[in-house]
């Protein structure tokens, strides 16, 4: 009988002796798990509630002044603008259409990001925020090929403002079906008094990162090619041809110095940091956490507020159709032309706008 005792006692002890260095194992790759997760700084998520509010204030008061008195002008001159006319204007409602939200916005981040107006109409505004932000990368690449087509083909394009019209609402179709997946991805928290995310909860935000880098190849990356390549085409066609004026040599440079800056400033900031954001994000999800992540989230709050800026800053389209528009009437008074003579004042028109 010793025996067997023996054994069940070595046994047990064993037993518990295993148990205890897989508990310890356990408890040491949850401590060491932890430990990595509170080494982080934690996020300065009070930043948003302090920058945006000022920001949007500033837009909405700039912008609504602006764009109004842009398309009031635009509407007065519509005959002597010619067809990009059609895309300024559209350009101007996709301002509009975002300006009307921010008083909304403004008042979630007062209230340190509490949404009280429903998840309907949370996603109503992240919505107008998308096609604003998308409608006018896309306007603006419409208005880039235009330049470049009637410096190719000037007799082609000029004068048929059907087509504009046509463009302008295959670009509405393709920015909202771009924009709409974004509306199926859950906005709020609690519905009632929650969050009102730009992108989503936590619980998505590995498959929003994969929506967000193809909707950011489509919507951003690819027109901003077009829109370099066309101005460069112009810059390089400009610099061949010994009949231009230095004067609109020096236009067309600043004109890409423009274009060059507000993507620059606005639209490349914006997709860069949000995409970099959600990534840190799904890492963080995986319980991954590093100290560049509240670099990165408040960087990201910064190009929030830089790429609101184009609603304030696309007007100065409507600057540009003026001074178009005025050398138009000019051009005009000359009566008939050559065929070059015609070419060369749909270039000099249309490097104006």
């Amino acid at each position: 009988l010793t025996w067997p005792s023996n054994t069940w006692i070595c046994l047990f002890v064993n037993h518990s002796i295993v148990d205890f260095a897989l508990s310890s194992n356990t408890s040491i790759g949850v401590n060491r798990k932890s430990a990595q997760i509170s080494s982080c700084a934690p996020l300065y998520f009070n930043f948003s509630d302090q920058f945006l509010p000022p920001v949007y204030i500033l837009v909405f008061i700039v912008g609504l002044l602006a764009n109004m008195c842009g398309l009031k002008f635009l509407l007065k001159n519509w005959k002597k603008v010619g067809p990009v006319n059609v895309f300024v204007f559209n350009l101007g409602l996709a301002d509009i259409l975002y300006l009307l939200t921010l008083p909304f916005l403004m008042v979630y981040y007062v209230k340190e990001r509490k949404w009280i107006f429903g998840d309907a109409f949370c996603k109503i505004t992240r919505f107008c925020f998308n096609i604003n932000l998308y409608g006018s990368i896309g306007f603006l690449t419409c208005i880039s090929v235009f330049r470049y087509l009637s410096i190719v083909h000037p007799m082609k394009v000029w004068g048929r403002p059907t087509h504009s019209v046509a463009i302008s609402l295959v670009v509405w179709l393709l920015v909202c079906a771009q924009s709409l997946p974004d509306m199926f991805f859950t906005k709020t928290y609690r519905n009632k008094v929650g969050k009102c995310y730009d992108t989503t909860s936590s619980a998505f935000v590995e498959d929003y990162l994969k929506y967000s880098v193809g909707w950011t190849i489509t919507g951003f990356c690819l027109p901003f090619l077009v829109t370099v390549g066309c101005y460069a085409h112009v810059i390089v066609t400009l610099c061949r041809s010994s009949s231009t004026d230095r004067l609109l040599k020096q236009r067309s440079y600043k004109l890409l110095l423009v274009l060059l800056l507000l993507f620059s400033v606005c639209y490349i900031p914006y997709h860069v940091l949000k995409n970099l954001n959600l990534w840190s994000r799904v890492l963080t999800r995986r319980g991954q956490c590093y100290g560049w992540f509240n670099t990165v989230y408040v960087s990201q709050q910064v190009s929030r507020g830089l790429v609101c800026l184009n609603s304030a800053l696309n007007p100065l389209v409507y600057l540009h159709v003026s001074e178009g528009s005025a050398l138009s009437s000019g051009l005009c008074a000359h009566g008939r032309k050559t065929p070059s003579q015609g070419s060369l004042d749909s270039l000099t028109f249309m490097l104006s706008i």
